[in-house]
């Protein structure tokens, strides 16, 4: 259990600017928050307790003379970045709703965003954002004034955030500071999130203070943490995830946030790091697992035989664990040994030598993955939530846990299954219901308080939920029967050449699938063989295109004949957020990707070749 530190209220009246005075009072030389600027290498600029809320404090003043007022919703576009982080607190210390945007939101989502929120100010990170918002400034359906850019050289017209922080810095008057933040309840809004979707327009979640502490305090109950222990802020803040890891629960905890602006650069952030803890969603997990098996690959073939059989007496190490059983002591002992000889040294490689905490949510865990990394020692604590909840419902902890499930249910948290298989929840996290553009709530939930959450899963006999699928992707074929596209994939991916993959099929009267190369694992896979080729061109070599088949074979080994894949294509390019096909969480646009794709896929499905 994670050493709760001192609460200064009760914990059902607490806001996040009393946990920040708490912070700077009883932890105030404490580093908070580091970040890389441009240009400066390896350079960490970090920020104390005291001096984050002495920042915050400027930046609510320069907020509240740009006009900024109590319970209206302020948007934000920008990277992981300091302005973004003292940003959001500023305006939670004026009793705003800070909302982050995601950065690959389209201008159509942005425009919903921008007329249901009603919001008058955005603040935005430079010109690739500003072009995108300029023209709602003229458009008589949002209410949107004034935009604060903080790429003073990009902001054109509009006000800098430099500029903002001097105001504020002239205006600041600590008297005004102390005695607005504390007109602020546990019951207000503390945040409202438009989730990302695959489908559709944004729905906003109300989120506040009360909900965001609650939380808190049933997760710190379950999982074990050094105090004070760093956090590597890199998924984007608008979603629910980082929102709680890399801003509230940080403040929770007086945590050490490292911003990582770039996710593409977060493999580097650990290695620099060696952080006691690590959250990913699941590909993130598949692609460091994919760069060190491609490092192992490298190897000569008898330290690759020493590291296999130090992974075997870790995987038998995890299985007690796992089995609530204490590991025999000769077990113990050699693990242990393994582990700093043999083990570590490869980790140290990652930067994750020291981690006594990972976890992984969004979205299923492929087997393999957690398999892989337990003959590491390292059991990915996988967790399950919605933004609806308010964050994380279930969670697996060292106390208790089963690979491939996501956990137990927090304190405070009901689960039941619904007859169709959708997983409903209720409890003290979960939200009231959707925010409409009115400002009232729209209830969602049943009579009895369930909602229901749109994932298919079931509770095994020990208390445990495993997820099989979202209920509005589940594939019903021509024939009637059900299939999990995730269940599918997840075999499909457990061949080290496949790095994604989609099955499509509902409607029809058998599965067919779009593969993708693993970027790490295929020039390695190919080099091995003496295969030189362009990696991109790799899709379409002989011998990887002979695996592929084989691979596929495999998994259909596995699979019933319903879930079986009778055809397949190869692509040769991977599919990421920027390009469409992921959510910003890496959850694949299902949609989006058969629209994209959709003649290949109806070829597939065409006469045999």
């Amino acid at each position: 259990m994670t050493t709760i530190l001192r609460l200064p209220a009760d914990p059902d009246q607490l806001t996040l600017p009393a946990l920040l005075l708490r912070n700077a009072e009883d932890h105030g030389t404490r580093p908070a928050l580091s970040w890389r600027a441009d240009g400066d290498g390896e350079r960490w600029t970090t920020l104390t307790w005291s001096e984050v809320r002495r920042k915050a404090a400027v930046l609510a003043a320069g907020y509240a003379a740009l006009g900024v007022e109590r319970g209206e919703q302020v948007l934000m576009m920008m990277g992981n970045r300091p302005e973004h982080w003292l940003t959001d607190l500023a305006l939670t210390h004026l009793g705003a709703v800070p909302v982050t945007v995601y950065g690959t939101a389209a201008p159509g989502q942005i425009a919903h965003i921008a007329g249901h929120s009603r919001a008058r100010f955005a603040v935005l990170e430079g010109g690739r954002e500003r072009d995108r918002w300029e023209p709602l400034l003229d458009d008589p359906t949002v209410r949107l004034e004034r935009l604060v850019v903080v790429e003073a050289a990009e902001a054109g017209p509009h006000r800098t955030y430099g500029s903002l922080h001097a105001t504020g810095t002239r205006l600041h008057r600590p008297d005004a500071f102390e005695k607005g933040w504390r007109e602020s309840r546990a019951e207000d809004p503390l945040t409202v999130v438009y989730t990302s979707g695959t489908t559709g327009d944004p729905k906003a979640v109300p989120i506040t203070h009360r909900a965001v502490v609650r939380n808190a305090v049933a997760l710190d109950r379950v999982v074990e943490l050094p105090a004070h222990v760093e956090h590597i802020c890199y998924l984007p803040l608008a979603h629910i995830a980082e929102r709680m890891l890399g801003i509230y629960l940080s403040v929770f905890r007086a945590s050490h946030v490292h911003l990582c602006p770039d996710p593409s650069a977060v493999a580097a952030t650990a290695r620099s790091l060696h952080p006691a803890q690590f959250f990913g969603v699941p590909r993130v997990w598949e692609k460091f697992a994919a760069a060190l098996r491609a490092a192992l690959a490298a190897l000569p073939q008898e330290q690759r035989d020493g590291i296999e059989a130090a992974g075997e007496t870790a995987r038998a190490h995890v299985a007690f664990r796992e089995r609530g059983e204490a590991p025999p002591a000769e077990l113990d002992a050699a693990f242990r040994e393994v582990r700093a000889t043999v083990l570590e040294p490869v980790l140290a490689l990652a930067g994750f030598d020291r981690l006594v905490w990972t976890a992984s949510a969004s979205a299923p865990m492929p087997l393999d993955v957690v398999r892989f990394w337990a003959g590491f020692g390292i059991v990915i604590m996988d967790a399950w939530g919605l933004t609806e909840t308010i964050g994380v419902c279930t969670a697996n902890s060292p106390s208790g846990f089963r690979l491939g499930s996501v956990g137990r249910p927090l304190e405070g948290v009901e689960l039941r299954i619904a007859d169709d298989g959708e997983i409903l929840v209720r409890g003290e996290t979960v939200f009231s219901g959707y925010l409409r553009a009115d400002g009232t709530v729209q209830d969602v939930l049943d009579g009895d308080g369930w909602f229901p959450t749109g994932d298919i899963g079931r509770i095994d006999e020990d208390g445990y939920l495993w997820l099989t699928d979202r209920k509005k992707e589940m594939i019903v074929t021509s024939t009637g029967k059900n299939v999990s596209p995730a269940l599918v994939e997840n075999t499909l991916k457990e061949h080290p050449l496949i790095g994604q993959a989609l099955v499509h099929g509902d409607g029809r009267s058998y599965l067919v699938a779009l593969l993708v190369l693993d970027p790490e694992l295929a020039p390695v896979w190919a080099a091995a063989r003496g295969i030189e080729s362009d990696p991109y061109a790799l899709a379409d070599h002989p011998a990887v295109r002979a695996e592929v088949a084989r691979a596929v074979e495999a998994a259909n080994a596995r699979l019933n004949r319903t879930e079986q894949i009778k055809r397949y294509r190869l692509l040769r390019e991977e599919w990421g957020p920027e390009t469409g096909e992921l959510t910003p969480s890496l959850k694949l646009r299902r949609r989006a990707i058969r629209d994209r794709y959709g003649d290949a896929i109806d070829a597939l499905y065409d006469a045999e070749n």
